[in-house]
């Protein structure tokens, strides 16, 4: 008796294949011509992306102190794993040395690392090695540079549009009593830079790790106590005010701006402890703590990594390299320095956990900046797995 083939319903297909990491998924387009077709299908491309794992690492990159040049260490740190195996060829294949500007759902924009004769912009796609390398106009190593790729609000035949902000600082006057910010914007689609009409008068400078880009939203921490907010889509900017000023601190805090659930947060460590906020409003500067613990119960929740907290923050009062330091936050997870280590905080389990040394990542680095990457490049759950095994062996069937 002849026995039936099983054939998977598209209904199936789609249920199984879009929780699939990307990189599976480019090795499953051999598997048919239907898969290939499938997977290549925007509209499938952009179910895939909701369902991917919002953070798999982070990359790490460095200088020396006393060099003028950049320091060429660009590490990518994977958080899923309890030993941190660290990957430092990840974007070997651009044609150039580079540093890292930002990241967001899978692109990264970085630099061309200077000294550079003639120094180019470059976004890229580390999964299936693509790059674009755009024209830089003015550039500086104090450009403060942001990629806006949010594929889920773009329709589905533009899904591949991004846009680059560059925001410079300039002199209202000659005699340099007042400064504002100034925009430039590069559109994937005309394929061309422009600068904004809009400005916005500030006094206070950029922090280098200070930038976060929210559902097409930029803010960047500057050395006051305001953020700076720029709408990439209708070229508005805005002056947030933090939600605690510094003068309300004896000790120097540490901070840093990140993403989760589509919200933009802050958090703060001080010597009144740990802090996450959420903004409510941009205009009004509004925004509420959704946590808080003290430096004495941080240490005791997780006193296999601190001790005397407290005192070794007051010790390195005015340092350039603090004791404890915040490097960047996506997703309830905090990555953070703790004198030569780097910890992940998880805020829902309030838990800390080793990934690695700086010394492992580089020597002696000086300055440190992280950028969180989402990507899906784990595994997905065994009962996953097994159906696309089935789906798999069915079509293997089929082809031989």
């Amino acid at each position: 008796m002849k026995k039936e083939l099983w054939f998977p319903s598209s209904d199936m297909l789609y249920e199984v294949l879009p929780k699939l990491s990307t990189k599976d998924l480019l090795k499953l387009k051999f598997v048919s011509k239907g898969w290939q077709c499938l997977i290549s299908n925007r509209s499938f491309i952009q179910v895939q992306l909701k369902k991917m794992e919002p953070l798999t690492g982070f990359f790490y990159q460095g200088r020396y102190q006393w060099f003028d040049e950049d320091y060429d260490c660009i590490s990518f740190i994977p958080i899923a794993r309890v030993t941190a195996k660290f990957h430092n060829d990840v974007l070997d294949f651009l044609p150039e040395r580079v540093s890292i500007l930002d990241s967001r759902y899978g692109l990264i924009c970085c630099r061309s690392s200077f000294p550079c004769h003639a120094p180019v912009i470059y976004v890229c796609n580390p999964v299936n090695k693509e790059w674009k390398a755009l024209q830089w106009p003015n550039p500086s190593r104090e450009s403060c540079i942001t990629l806006v790729f949010d594929p889920f609000k773009n329709p589905i035949d533009a899904f591949t549009n991004f846009k680059v902000v560059i925001v410079s600082q300039n002199e209202t006057t000659a005699e340099g009593d007042g400064y504002f910010f100034s925009f430039n914007i590069y559109s994937s689609e005309t394929g061309v830079w422009r600068r904004s009409g809009e400005i916005c008068l500030c006094n206070d400078k950029m922090q280098k790790k200070g930038c976060i880009c929210v559902q097409g939203i930029i803010y960047w921490l500057t050395d006051g106590d305001q953020i700076l907010m720029f709408d990439a889509e209708n070229e508005i900017s805005w002056l947030i005010m933090v939600p605690l000023p510094t003068s309300q601190f004896n000790l120097t805090p540490e901070m840093c701006l990140g993403e989760a659930e589509g919200k933009l947060h802050y958090v703060l460590i001080c010597e009144h402890g740990l802090q996450l906020w959420v903004l409510k409003d941009h205009f009004t500067s509004q925004w509420d703590l959704t946590f808080t613990t003290s430096l004495e119960d941080l240490e005791k929740e997780n006193d296999k990594y601190l001790f005397r907290i407290a005192e070794k923050m007051a010790s390195d009062y005015g340092s350039s390299f603090p004791w404890i330091g915040t490097l960047a936050f996506k997703d309830n997870i905090l990555l953070m320095r703790v004198g030569d280590n780097i910890y992940l905080y998880d805020f829902e389990t309030r838990k800390m956990r080793h990934l690695c040394s700086l010394s492992a990542l580089a020597p002696k680095p000086f300055f440190v900046a992280t950028f969180p990457y989402g990507s899906a490049y784990d595994a997905e759950t065994e009962t996953l797995n097994r159906k696309v095994s089935k789906l798999q062996l069915h079509y293997r069937r089929l082809l031989f």
